[in-house]
């Protein structure tokens, strides 16, 4: 099981997917030890209940699910800055991620 599990979130899943790559790689090459994965916000608390993630990071376009989301977990709940969930930054996400997990 990785040390750090990081959830993504966004309207279908489908736009996150490829930050989850980015993130991966950059991962990999920190000596991250991560599980990162991205979900729709119509499946997020199915995926909640399974894969018990350390954080669930919104894409920019599901923000306003931030304080239903903070309201019932106990994890951190974080929006992708705009701009590097823009530019496909997954290193920059992963080192938020990380740095909001503690």
């Amino acid at each position: 099981m990785a040390e750090k599990t990081i959830m993504l979130c966004c309207a279908a899943g489908m736009s996150t997917s490829l930050l989850v790559t980015k993130m991966q790689k950059a991962a990999e090459s920190d000596g991250i030890d991560a599980e990162i994965f991205a979900t729709s916000a119509a499946d997020a608390d199915a995926k909640l209940d399974e894969k018990k993630p350390d954080i669930l990071m919104l894409g920019p376009q599901v923000r306003y699910l931030e304080g239903q989301f903070k309201g019932k977990l106990s994890i951190p709940v974080e929006v992708i800055n705009m701009q590097d969930y823009g530019m496909m930054n997954g290193e920059k996400v992963l080192k938020e991620a990380v740095k909001s997990i503690g």
